[in-house]
């Protein structure tokens, strides 16, 4: 029994362009556009979901998907940094960026751990190998990322070493409780002939 698992990352928003922690703003106009360029582009799946932030359900809505928001699918949760950008943070917080980006437990933000967020992620991810076929899911970088470090059984580290562009697919094919991983491919009006052939 093999599972298909194409993870999907959501088109841009100002928050993306901003490296900005998710305040569930919106797609931007240059997004949705994009977004819906490539609708019917995915190939069906037996299962589809989606984060539950705005810009991934807005995501899957521009290619045409009707997805189901899944909470283990959520960003993590980044407490009293979120709406604020990167620079601003480590602008006002040094230490606690620098504490945050060297030890996966630490969430001096006040939300959730990398590592917490990869036990939350790994367990979805897990518990796709009892399934078959395809499953498709718009997931947050962050998620797709963690997803990706899990499946690699990597170390926590290598999260900060990996970069998902918007709307591209990284693939996970599962099987005798491991992950094969075919990483971020931009979306095309060819995936559905690939996926038939």
């Amino acid at each position: 029994m093999t599972v298909r698992v194409t993870l999907i990352s959501p088109a841009t928003s100002t928050a993306l362009r901003d490296v900005r922690f998710d305040d569930d703003s919106p797609l931007d106009p240059a997004g949705i556009a994009r977004a819906k360029v490539l609708a019917g582009t995915i190939a069906p799946a037996r299962h589809t979901y989606t984060s539950p932030s705005r810009r991934c359900r807005h995501t899957a809505r521009a290619l045409g998907l009707e997805a189901e928001p899944l909470a283990d699918l959520a960003a993590c949760e980044m407490g009293r940094w979120r709406g604020q950008t990167l620079g601003a943070v480590g602008a006002a917080e040094e230490e606690a960026v620098a504490l945050w980006m060297s030890d996966p437990v630490a969430a001096p933000h006040g939300g959730e751990s990398l590592r917490d967020l990869r036990i939350r992620v790994g367990a979805w991810l897990d518990s796709l190998y009892a399934r078959n076929g395809r499953i498709v899911a718009v997931a947050e970088p962050d998620v797709i990322r963690t997803a990706v470090v899990h499946a690699l059984m990597a170390p926590d580290h290598a999260f900060w070493r990996l970069d998902i562009r918007p709307l591209t697919a990284t693939e996970l094919t599962g099987r005798a409780q491991r992950w094969n991983l075919r990483p971020g491919q931009a979306l095309q009006p060819q995936d559905v002939e690939d996926a038939v052939s």
